[in-house]
Protein backbone atom coordinates (compact mmCIF):
# COMPACT_ATOMS: atom_id res chain seq x y z
CA UNK A 1 0.00 0.00 0.00
CA UNK A 2 2.05 2.90 -1.34
CA UNK A 3 0.34 6.30 -1.73
CA UNK A 4 0.92 8.55 -4.71
CA UNK A 5 0.07 12.24 -4.58
CA UNK A 6 -0.97 13.55 -7.98
CA UNK A 7 -1.67 17.21 -8.70
CA UNK A 8 -4.01 18.31 -11.47
CA UNK A 9 -4.72 21.61 -13.16
CA UNK A 10 -3.36 25.10 -12.78
CA UNK A 11 -4.29 25.03 -9.12
CA UNK A 12 -2.16 21.92 -8.61
CA UNK A 13 -5.11 20.29 -6.88
CA UNK A 14 -4.15 17.19 -4.86
CA UNK A 15 -5.59 13.75 -5.56
CA UNK A 16 -4.29 10.83 -3.48
CA UNK A 17 -4.01 7.48 -5.27
CA UNK A 18 -3.34 4.29 -3.26
CA UNK A 19 -3.03 0.90 -4.94
CA UNK A 20 -3.57 -2.44 -3.19
CA UNK A 21 -5.34 -0.46 -0.52
CA UNK A 22 -7.25 -3.05 1.46
CA UNK A 23 -5.56 -6.36 0.72
CA UNK A 24 -8.96 -7.98 1.26
CA UNK A 25 -10.77 -7.22 -1.98
CA UNK A 26 -12.68 -10.50 -2.25
CA UNK A 27 -14.06 -10.16 1.27
CA UNK A 28 -15.26 -6.60 0.58
CA UNK A 29 -16.87 -7.76 -2.64
CA UNK A 30 -18.71 -10.44 -0.65
CA UNK A 31 -20.06 -7.77 1.70
CA UNK A 32 -21.26 -5.77 -1.30
CA UNK A 33 -22.90 -8.80 -2.88
CA UNK A 34 -24.77 -9.66 0.31
CA UNK A 35 -26.38 -6.21 0.38
CA UNK A 36 -27.69 -6.46 -3.18
CA UNK A 37 -29.99 -5.60 -4.86
CA UNK A 38 -29.33 -1.87 -4.48
CA UNK A 39 -32.02 0.82 -4.80
CA UNK A 40 -32.08 3.47 -7.49
CA UNK A 41 -30.43 6.58 -6.14
CA UNK A 42 -32.54 9.72 -5.83
CA UNK A 43 -29.98 12.40 -6.70
CA UNK A 44 -27.93 12.79 -9.89
CA UNK A 45 -25.91 9.60 -9.45
CA UNK A 46 -26.58 7.61 -12.64
CA UNK A 47 -27.47 4.29 -11.13
CA UNK A 48 -27.84 2.34 -7.91
CA UNK A 49 -26.52 3.20 -4.46
CA UNK A 50 -26.84 1.22 -1.24
CA UNK A 51 -26.22 3.67 1.61
CA UNK A 52 -25.01 1.94 4.77
CA UNK A 53 -27.21 1.96 7.85
CA UNK A 54 -26.46 1.15 11.47
CA UNK A 55 -27.59 -2.43 10.87
CA UNK A 56 -24.93 -3.05 8.19
CA UNK A 57 -22.33 -4.38 10.62
CA UNK A 58 -19.83 -5.79 8.14
CA UNK A 59 -20.07 -2.81 5.79
CA UNK A 60 -19.60 -0.34 8.64
CA UNK A 61 -16.57 -2.24 9.91
CA UNK A 62 -15.09 -2.01 6.40
CA UNK A 63 -15.70 1.75 6.33
CA UNK A 64 -14.15 2.21 9.77
CA UNK A 65 -11.04 0.30 8.72
CA UNK A 66 -10.84 2.22 5.46
CA UNK A 67 -10.98 5.54 7.27
CA UNK A 68 -8.34 4.44 9.75
CA UNK A 69 -6.02 3.33 6.93
CA UNK A 70 -6.61 6.54 4.99
CA UNK A 71 -6.25 8.92 7.95
CA UNK A 72 -2.52 9.59 7.62
CA UNK A 73 -2.75 10.09 3.86
CA UNK A 74 -5.58 12.58 4.38
CA UNK A 75 -3.62 14.44 7.04
CA UNK A 76 -0.54 14.68 4.84
CA UNK A 77 -2.29 15.74 1.62
CA UNK A 78 -5.03 18.01 2.98
CA UNK A 79 -3.58 19.19 6.30
CA UNK A 80 -6.54 18.03 8.41
CA UNK A 81 -6.21 17.16 12.10
CA UNK A 82 -9.07 14.69 11.74
CA UNK A 83 -12.33 14.07 9.93
CA UNK A 84 -15.90 12.87 10.46
CA UNK A 85 -17.82 10.38 8.37
CA UNK A 86 -20.75 11.85 6.43
CA UNK A 87 -22.02 8.92 4.37
CA UNK A 88 -20.86 5.62 2.88
CA UNK A 89 -22.32 3.33 0.25
CA UNK A 90 -21.76 0.75 -2.44
CA UNK A 91 -22.59 2.18 -5.86
CA UNK A 92 -23.07 0.96 -9.42
CA UNK A 93 -23.49 2.94 -12.65
CA UNK A 94 -26.48 1.42 -14.48
CA UNK A 95 -28.28 4.12 -16.49
CA UNK A 96 -28.20 3.80 -20.25
CA UNK A 97 -26.73 6.83 -22.07
CA UNK A 98 -30.16 7.69 -23.46
CA UNK A 99 -31.63 7.74 -19.94
CA UNK A 100 -29.29 10.41 -18.60
CA UNK A 101 -30.60 13.83 -17.62
CA UNK A 102 -28.68 16.91 -18.85
CA UNK A 103 -27.03 17.24 -15.43
CA UNK A 104 -25.88 13.63 -15.54
CA UNK A 105 -24.23 14.10 -18.94
CA UNK A 106 -21.89 16.85 -17.74
CA UNK A 107 -18.98 16.91 -15.30
CA UNK A 108 -20.15 17.90 -11.85
CA UNK A 109 -19.08 18.80 -8.30
CA UNK A 110 -20.43 17.36 -5.04
CA UNK A 111 -20.06 20.29 -2.64
CA UNK A 112 -18.60 23.77 -2.22
CA UNK A 113 -17.18 22.90 1.20
CA UNK A 114 -13.40 22.62 0.74
CA UNK A 115 -13.17 20.29 3.75
CA UNK A 116 -15.44 17.66 2.21
CA UNK A 117 -13.52 14.72 0.75
CA UNK A 118 -14.57 11.75 -1.36
CA UNK A 119 -12.88 8.40 -0.79
CA UNK A 120 -13.58 6.33 -3.89
CA UNK A 121 -12.64 2.65 -3.64
CA UNK A 122 -12.73 0.72 -6.90
CA UNK A 123 -13.94 -2.77 -6.03
CA UNK A 124 -14.81 -4.17 -9.44
CA UNK A 125 -13.13 -2.08 -12.10
CA UNK A 126 -13.94 -2.69 -15.75
CA UNK A 127 -11.53 -1.87 -18.61
CA UNK A 128 -11.09 1.77 -19.64
CA UNK A 129 -13.05 3.13 -16.68
CA UNK A 130 -12.01 5.52 -13.93
CA UNK A 131 -12.50 9.11 -12.77
CA UNK A 132 -11.60 12.28 -14.68
CA UNK A 133 -11.20 15.88 -13.49
CA UNK A 134 -12.06 19.04 -15.40
CA UNK A 135 -11.72 22.78 -15.87
CA UNK A 136 -14.69 24.88 -17.01
CA UNK A 137 -13.20 26.64 -20.01
CA UNK A 138 -15.24 29.85 -19.86
CA UNK A 139 -14.45 30.64 -16.22
CA UNK A 140 -11.23 28.68 -15.68
CA UNK A 141 -12.78 27.11 -12.58
CA UNK A 142 -11.44 23.69 -11.54
CA UNK A 143 -12.69 23.60 -7.96
CA UNK A 144 -16.08 25.06 -7.07
CA UNK A 145 -16.18 27.11 -3.86
CA UNK A 146 -18.73 29.20 -2.00
CA UNK A 147 -17.15 32.31 -3.50
CA UNK A 148 -17.16 31.19 -7.16
CA UNK A 149 -20.25 28.96 -7.43
CA UNK A 150 -22.34 31.97 -8.47
CA UNK A 151 -19.99 32.35 -11.44
CA UNK A 152 -19.73 28.65 -12.25
CA UNK A 153 -23.37 27.56 -12.00
CA UNK A 154 -25.03 29.92 -14.55
CA UNK A 155 -22.42 28.97 -17.15
CA UNK A 156 -22.76 25.24 -16.44
CA UNK A 157 -26.55 25.47 -16.73
CA UNK A 158 -26.36 26.60 -20.35
CA UNK A 159 -23.14 24.94 -21.53
CA UNK A 160 -24.31 21.33 -21.66
CA UNK A 161 -22.55 18.56 -23.60
CA UNK A 162 -23.86 18.08 -27.12
CA UNK A 163 -23.63 14.28 -26.91
CA UNK A 164 -26.41 12.23 -25.34
CA UNK A 165 -24.19 9.85 -23.37
CA UNK A 166 -21.58 9.80 -20.63
CA UNK A 167 -18.96 12.54 -20.81
CA UNK A 168 -15.57 11.62 -22.28
CA UNK A 169 -12.35 13.60 -22.65
CA UNK A 170 -12.77 17.31 -23.36
CA UNK A 171 -15.28 19.38 -25.31
CA UNK A 172 -15.84 23.05 -26.07
CA UNK A 173 -17.05 23.71 -22.51
CA UNK A 174 -14.93 21.45 -20.28
CA UNK A 175 -11.23 20.62 -20.51
CA UNK A 176 -9.99 17.42 -18.89
CA UNK A 177 -7.08 18.26 -16.57
CA UNK A 178 -6.37 14.77 -15.26
CA UNK A 179 -7.70 11.26 -14.84
CA UNK A 180 -7.23 8.20 -12.64
CA UNK A 181 -7.72 4.73 -14.05
CA UNK A 182 -9.99 2.37 -12.16
CA UNK A 183 -7.97 -0.58 -10.85
CA UNK A 184 -9.40 -3.13 -8.41
CA UNK A 185 -8.51 -2.25 -4.79
CA UNK A 186 -7.32 1.24 -5.77
CA UNK A 187 -8.51 4.04 -3.47
CA UNK A 188 -8.52 7.66 -4.54
CA UNK A 189 -9.12 10.63 -2.26
CA UNK A 190 -10.12 14.06 -3.57
CA UNK A 191 -12.09 17.16 -2.63
CA UNK A 192 -15.75 16.93 -3.53
CA UNK A 193 -15.53 20.48 -4.88
CA UNK A 194 -13.39 19.33 -7.81
CA UNK A 195 -15.23 19.20 -11.12
CA UNK A 196 -15.20 15.52 -12.01
CA UNK A 197 -16.97 12.71 -13.83
CA UNK A 198 -16.84 8.96 -14.00
CA UNK A 199 -15.19 7.53 -17.10
CA UNK A 200 -17.87 5.25 -18.52
CA UNK A 201 -17.02 3.79 -21.96
CA UNK A 202 -19.84 2.97 -24.40
CA UNK A 203 -19.27 -0.77 -24.14
CA UNK A 204 -19.28 -0.97 -20.32
CA UNK A 205 -21.92 -3.40 -18.96
CA UNK A 206 -24.58 -1.32 -17.20
CA UNK A 207 -25.67 -4.08 -14.86
CA UNK A 208 -26.85 -3.80 -11.27
CA UNK A 209 -25.22 -7.12 -10.38
CA UNK A 210 -22.21 -6.36 -8.09
CA UNK A 211 -20.58 -9.58 -9.31
CA UNK A 212 -20.33 -8.21 -12.84
CA UNK A 213 -20.75 -4.43 -13.04
CA UNK A 214 -18.78 -1.33 -12.08
CA UNK A 215 -18.74 -1.59 -8.30
CA UNK A 216 -17.33 1.13 -6.06
CA UNK A 217 -17.48 2.09 -2.42
CA UNK A 218 -18.17 5.80 -2.03
CA UNK A 219 -17.20 7.25 1.33
CA UNK A 220 -17.67 10.94 2.13
CA UNK A 221 -15.93 12.64 5.06
CA UNK A 222 -15.53 16.19 6.38
CA UNK A 223 -12.16 17.32 7.65
CA UNK A 224 -11.41 19.57 10.59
Amino acid sequence: MKPELRRFGNGQIPVVVIDDFSGSLEYIREIAEELAPYPRHTNNYPGLRRIFTAADTAANAYVEETCERAAQFIADAFDFDGFDLIEASFSMVTLKPTELSPAQRAPHFDTTNQKDLALLHYLRALPNTGTAFYRQRTTGIERVTKSNVSVYAPVADVQLPANSGYFHGSDEFFEQIGAVEAIPDRLIIFQGSLIHSGIIPPDMPLTGDPRQGRLTANIFVRGH
